[in-house]
């Protein structure tokens, strides 16, 4: 084999959107260039604009447009696929360059400028293979004269902060966003944020902050000259059998997983302690999280099994994030990794320690809470709402691992909103008493209960570990603790060297607490990405309250990659707080914001359907879904990629009995294959999947249905009364919590969003 090729970022989009027979013929010319780049059959020639270059037929219609990237140590030839594309698509003027910025190679492609742009800038682009033209008058008419979109803003700034030189003239003489969207639609990814940036608002020293200054790398001063080494700092793959699979399945799988450079130093870091990373929907933080779990593997030396835990709150996203990061980590490094949802984790701990005959049958907070409502009725006790009391327990006490009714008469109660006295603590104290025994009379336990248990457990093996270690070190370096002491053996090491958390908002403190027992204090301990927008479970923690301590180590993503700046405006409406007194924590003992929160895409504004019924929103819901179903599968009439639609469309719902009413009427009456979103992921293979807003917690579709978003649903407006006048700080979580699932709902959709209602619409829709 005298040449190794290397696909580039672009060139795979391109890929995804050729025809099935393209994409062979694509893998065949790879296997004869690889064996040959001078055979005749591929007629390789340099372009004329750019001599570093070369086109090469893939067959008679199709081209590869390919760059030359020096020779290695031993003579073989590197190559850069750059473009796939139909030959009356390839101009002379096509041309790679080395960003000033990153110091990667770059394709320029001005094809798809809009002609009035290219005009204006005086370029002309020379076809390589001129099709024959009739006869006719190309003088183009003058184009009216109209302000610039970017104003304020310099060739000089433009080329400072990192865009491409080809583009600047172009990106100042564009008018408005229609031919933003043109330029940026072959421009390199840099270049794309830095144009898009600036055209929604921001200034150029925030796009030099926020989006060049983190993905600058030092240069030397002939960068210009080496390809060679700025296709080692070029993120692209290598055309092998891999690459087939990747190709054959599309770009969705890919977008899920991939890393934008100005992510990668979060990734790479080394961390003096917990580092936590924050931001709107979209952002990357669940991306960063994956890519700093594969950071860190691929640093671990070899022999080592599950040191490493990625975790989260439900199981259905722990699904998902196992099958990401599968798509991401090599094979041989996936046993390095623990993927384990939060109260799984728990219950292993707890299982490891337990009695034989004392095991508890853990119930939800709704069957306790069921519990503690029969007994205040035997008791007739009329003082206090079971509700008020079940969180004041799970909270307050759970919460603050509190044992005793002194502990809980000095304990803090921040965020509970309605104050107790001492009387009243001693009143609270004793019905808590008698709940607890009741649920260990039955042989209950609830999820909150299990992980405080575990917690404690957890935090007494950390103290005798570090008792174990102080130990060794004052007898000069000897374990006195026998191999065959299995006791012993579980003291010698922390359970992991690192821990990722994703979702981590909706975490218990008692979570916590067991979290920072299992690994060591020290470099890259805790890595912790979450968004407190998105707290959909009413779990308020203050990291430094639970031994995590991020002060100094926190950054926040503010440009969504996911979510269309259409999508992203609607949802933003949501959340926005302005005159509500409402605010958002940050984990810590600060508020958080989305101030500065924009996106980099652009796409159809959402739809917002008002419906005459029930039945009426379901059958416009079903011929939205035929629509999309029919774009995906037939690649937008054939302008696009095709694609099987599974797990591309989801339809998402306000209340758990809507489930089966939406699915029963795709599946019978629009002949629409469905799967439900559970606990475990998608039940089924269906081409539609349909779940709670809860269920869609960390998940991402190309286009999403919101039904039932109306009135007294969301929010549910009988309970945010009933504890306005009783427990005014509850009745802030609830809308709070109300506000956040439907942000959260809104903004998993990728490119298309509908919401639909009957009656009235919800008030935080903005209609």
């Amino acid at each position: 084999m005298t040449a190794r090729l290397s696909l580039y970022q672009k060139a795979e989009q391109e890929l995804y959107k050729l025809d099935r027979s393209v994409k062979g013929k694509f893998y065949d010319f790879c296997h004869r260039f690889r064996e040959d780049p001078d055979h005749p059959s591929l007629d390789l020639k340099p372009l004329k604009g750019d001599g570093r270059v070369f086109r090469a037929k893939i067959d008679p219609s199709y081209r590869a447009l390919l760059a030359k990237a020096g020779v290695d140590d031993k003579g073989q030839e590197n190559w850069l696929v750059i473009a796939v594309r139909h030959r009356k698509h390839v101009y002379e003027e096509l041309s790679v360059a080395i960003n000033r910025i990153t110091g990667e190679i770059e394709f320029v492609d001005l094809s798809v400028v809009g002609e009035s742009v290219l005009q204006r800038a005086g370029i002309t682009l020379t076809p390589t293979e001129p099709e024959p033209q009739p006869t006719q008058d190309l003088t183009p008419e003058p184009a009216p004269a109209t302000e610039p979109l970017l104003t304020g803003v310099t060739a000089d700034d433009l080329r400072a902060l990192g865009v491409t030189d080809q583009l600047i003239d172009l990106a100042l003489a564009i008018t408005d966003s229609d031919e933003l969207d043109q330029l940026v639609a072959g421009a390199p990814l840099l270049s794309k944020d830095i144009l898009y940036g600036l055209a929604a608002g921001m200034s150029v020293d925030e796009v030099r902050k926020e989006i060049t200054a983190p993905v600058k790398v030092d240069l030397g001063h002939d960068y210009e000259q080496d390809l060679g080494a700025a296709l080692a700092r070029t993120a692209v793959t290598s055309v092998d059998a891999d690459i087939q699979a990747v190709l054959e399945e599309g770009d969705f799988r890919v977008w899920k997983v991939f890393l934008h450079p100005t992510q990668a130093k979060l990734v790479n870091r080394t961390y003096n302690g917990p580092a936590r990373v924050s931001g709107g929907p979209g952002t990357g933080k669940t991306i960063v999280a994956l890519h700093r779990v594969k950071h860190l593997a691929r640093q671990m030396p070899p022999g080592h099994n599950k040191p490493i835990l990625l975790t989260t709150f439900t199981k259905n996203l722990t699904t998902d994030l196992r099958a990401r990061l599968a798509s991401l980590l090599e094979p041989e490094l996936m046993p390095r990794v623990e993927i384990a949802h939060i109260d799984q984790l728990a219950a292993r701990v707890l299982s490891e320690n337990a009695v034989k005959g004392t095991a508890k049958q853990r119930v939800y907070d709704s069957a306790a809470l069921n519990v503690l409502r029969q007994l205040l009725l035997e008791l007739d006790e009329r003082r206090w709402d079971a509700e008020f009391l079940y969180e004041e327990w799970d909270q307050v006490i759970l919460g603050q691992s509190i044992g005793n009714r002194k502990a809980y008469f000095d304990a803090r109660r921040a965020g509970r909103g309605r104050s107790v006295t001492r009387p009243e603590r001693a009143q609270i104290w004793k019905i808590l008493e008698q709940f607890t025994a009741r649920l260990d009379k039955d042989g209950l336990e609830t999820w909150g209960q299990a992980a405080e248990r575990a917690a404690r457990l957890e935090m007494e093996r950390d103290t005798k570990i570090r008792a174990r270690q102080e130990h060794k070190e004052a007898v000069g370096g000897k374990d006195l603790i026998h191999r065959d002491d299995g006791s012993g053996m579980r003291f010698l090491h922390h359970r992991y060297r690192h821990i990722v958390v994703d979702e981590a908002q909706d975490l218990r403190a008692a979570h916590w607490k067991m979290l920072r027992a299992m690994v060591a204090p020290g470099p890259d301990d805790l890595f912790i990405a979450g968004d407190t927008h998105q707290r959909i479970y009413d779990q308020q923690v203050t990291l430094g309250t639970v031994g995590v301590n991020i002060r100094g180590r926190s950054s926040r993503l503010t440009l969504s990659y996911r979510t269309t700046k259409e999508i992203l405006s609607r949802a933003m409406q949501v959340v926005n707080l302005t005159g509500n007194n409402l605010a958002y924590d940050d984990l810590d003992d600060s508020t958080d914001t989305l101030d500065g929160y924009r996106s980099v895409l652009r796409g159809p504004v959402p739809d917002l359907v008002p419906c005459a019924s029930w039945d009426d929103e379901l059958a416009q819901l079903a011929a939205t879904l035929t629509a999309w179903r029919e774009e995906i599968t037939t690649g937008n009439g054939g302008t696009g990629p095709r694609r099987d639609p599974r797990g591309s469309i989801a339809v998402c719902v306000a209340e758990r009995d809507m489930v089966s009413q939406v699915m029963f009427h795709l599946a019978t009456k629009a002949g629409i294959t469905v799967a439900e979103l559970t606990k475990d992921g998608p039940k089924g293979d269906g081409e539609v999947h349909v779940g709670t807003m809860h269920r869609f917690k960390g998940l991402e579709y190309q286009k999403l249905a919101i039904v039932g978003a109306r009135d007294g649903v969301i929010p549910r407006t009988a309970v945010i009364e009933r504890y306005r006048a009783t427990d005014p700080q509850r009745s802030v979580r609830e809308e709070l919590r109300a506000r956040s699932l439907l942000f959260v709902a809104a903004t998993r959709a990728r490119d298309a969003l509908r919401i639909s209602w009957h009656d009235k619409p919800s008030p935080y829709l903005p209609v």
